[in-house]
């Protein structure tokens, strides 16, 4: 058994990582340490713990370490630890959009420019991120138009030119029309506009143009001039600060009471690039300086369009480690700057602005949803926490229920859960959801502070009348006990006690009603009326219902799978879990497994000629 006080005891005073794992063995928390044995140790200590630490505390039941040489060695252990992992209490990038890059293939003898959201180490320079996809097209076509550059996305030789070059949208390399040098000369225009480097550009432009006019060549000139105009006009909508770096991130934050809002520009050349936020939920009592390092070693992690510097509000006690890993990333000197004074501050405080109006819109959404919720539900008090419910079986076989949480009208899919059928033994829907509503009831009746939280403002059951009155019921019977004296017992204070329960338990329920098309229809009441609601509030309800009935069917068909994989390969002589898994990662399914020929068999590792033929000859029976 693994005693805390013991181990901490044997905590070595040296460089390394910690990984703190709950009783499941899941890992819960990784962090770095320039002494594992002050670090471990602070958290074991009451002295000043936050809410947030004390609860990962108490989850708790074991931990490990890595010994490394020193603090940089440490810091990326612990990234890609976080990354391959997510512990529930580390500052983790939830943000699920992927925003566009501009890419040019400079590897190509007639490089391309295109617009990608994958990243890879293939040569090319990429430019962005867009966190307006039309920007980014915009700038992609401002690009083709004004440069000639090929537009085919592979470059083949032709026997005659195409379109685009007789439209005057190309210059043809593939015919051979334009050299290696002059289409390179191009391309090196298109970089130092997408660096920012506009002011630059322009000059050489100008001085083309001229030399153009001299020679008495007019619709070069021309040419030059309208290419010219368009970048100034480009530059004009990019420029936001007349800030002196050239290449630099800037990161802002901004808090309220359920999440973090972090905001970060991509300035280049004193142009804004582009912008990108996240939002953290309830780090709200974590420090800001340490939800910065949190942000910047997974936002860098796999990022190949590393800036020179990152300017932030806070020295963060890590800086120098996070420095010294940029920077061989990038094989170059990466800074991380605080400013105090100047336009560099006031950067940093129109990030840390940007973060604030980006929250306060979210939050505005959120309660607008939560008002309109309120009012068309007639409900005395906002609907904070709405939980809805699923239920899933074939034939009464592998009987399941979904549970799905919103909260502050945002879908918490880690709040979700999903629970077995104990008490129903054949297809009864209404008689399943009335178990579960009861045993859901009664778990935070009895144990407040357990996983299922606070007991809800509303439930939503997935379906109609009938589903409704079976909650309704479950409700009723929860009541009832409680009123009998039946769980007096867990109440210290019976009379105020039992009256603040029956409070509780007075949850209103509607239904989430669907058409023949099996789409989202209506909210329903216990009358069997249709409630009207705005197109924003039907899409997040439709949202609500999917995600209840994708998390009912997927345990459903978890132990449908389970039972059928078990039923059928482990009863099959010289089948472990190596070969099964084998078996079933070659050929998908039991099902397919059974259609499989000797000959097929023994084309998946570790199948030998006598075991594809006991495999043929049981699974042949069981048919």
């Amino acid at each position: 058994m693994f005693n805390i006080e013991e181990e901490l005891k044997k905590l070595p005073n040296k460089p390394g990582v910690y990984v703190m794992r709950d009783k499941e063995n899941n890992i819960i928390y990784v962090g770095k340490a320039v002494s594992l044995k002050n670090r471990v140790r602070q958290y074991f200590r009451k002295n000043n713990r936050t809410a947030r630490i004390e609860k990962m505390v108490s989850l708790i039941d074991h931990f490990e370490y890595i010994v490394v040489d020193n603090e940089a060695e440490a810091l990326i252990l612990e990234c890609n630890l976080i990354k391959k992992n997510r512990p529930k209490f580390n500052v983790l990038l939830k943000d699920d959009k992927t925003y566009p890059y501009i890419k040019i293939d400079i590897a190509s003898d007639y490089p391309g420019i295109f617009i990608t959201r994958r990243i890879i180490k293939d040569g090319s320079k990429y430019f962005g991120p867009y966190a307006n996809p039309g920007a980014a097209k915009e700038m992609v076509n401002f690009i083709k138009e004004k440069y000639k550059i090929r537009q085919c996305k592979t470059l083949k030789e032709r026997t005659r030119a195409c379109l685009n070059y007789h439209i005057n949208k190309c210059f043809a390399p593939c015919m051979g029309y334009i050299t290696k040098e002059e289409y390179r000369k191009q391309m090196d225009e298109i970089i130092d506009l997408l660096e920012g480097k506009t002011e630059k550009l322009l000059k050489e432009l100008e001085i083309q143009m001229n030399e153009a006019s001299k020679k008495l060549d007019f619709e070069k000139a021309a040419y030059i001039r309208d290419k010219i105009q368009a970048i100034e006009r480009v530059s004009e909508r990019q420029k936001v600060s007349n800030i002196s770096e050239n290449n630099i991130d800037v990161i802002g934050i901004a808090k309220s009471e359920l999440e973090v809002c972090v905001e970060i520009f991509f300035v280049r050349g004193s142009k804004m690039v582009g912008r990108e936020h996240y939002f953290y939920a309830e780090l709200k009592d974590m420090e800001d300086k340490e939800i910065v390092s949190g942000f910047i070693k997974q936002y860098y992690l796999e990022n190949p369009n590393l800036p020179n510097k990152i300017m932030i509000r806070e020295e963060m006690e890590d800086k120098e480690a996070i420095e010294e890993w940029l920077s061989t990333m990038l094989g170059k000197k990466v800074e991380i700057k605080t400013p105090k004074k100047g336009e560099k501050l006031r950067f940093v405080e129109m990030a840390e602005n940007n973060a604030k109006v980006t929250l306060e819109n979210k939050e505005k959404d959120k309660s607008q949803v939560l008002l309109e919720l309120k009012e068309i539900l007639k409900l005395d008090k906002l609907p904070r926490k709405i939980e809805t419910y699923d239920i899933s079986n074939i034939s009464g076989q592998y009987m399941v229920a979904g549970m799905c949480v919103m909260q502050d009208g945002i879908i918490k899919r880690n709040l979700s859960r999903r629970l077995k059928i104990k008490t129903v033994f054949e297809q009864d829907d209404p008689r399943c959801m009335e178990e579960v509503i009861i045993r859901r009831l009664k778990h935070s009746i009895e144990n407040p502070k357990g996983g299922f939280g606070e007991l809800p403002d509303v439930i939503f059951a997935d379906g109609g009348i009938t589903q409704i009155r079976a909650v309704q019921r479950a409700i009723k019977k929860v009541k009832d006990d409680f009123r009998d004296g039946e769980k007096n017992h867990l109440l210290k204070d019976k009379e105020e006690a039992i009256e603040e329960v029956l409070q509780k338990i007075e949850i209103p329920v509607f239904g989430m009603v669907k058409n023949d098309k099996h789409q989202t229809r209506a909210l329903l009441d216990e009358n069997r009326k249709e409630l009207k609601v705005s197109q924003d509030l039907m899409n997040l309800i439709t949202k609500f219902q999917d995600t209840v009935h994708d998390t009912a069917i997927t345990y459903h068909r978890k132990l449908r799978d389970r039972e059928i994989t078990k039923s059928t390969l482990d009863d099959i002589t010289g089948i472990g879990e190596i070969k099964k898994r084998e078996l079933l990662k070659h050929f998908g399914s039991v099902e397919k497994i059974k259609q499989a020929n000797v000959k097929e068999l023994v084309k998946v590792k570790g199948i030998n000629q006598e075991i594809a033929k006991r495999i043929v000859k049981i699974l042949q029976m069981k048919k």
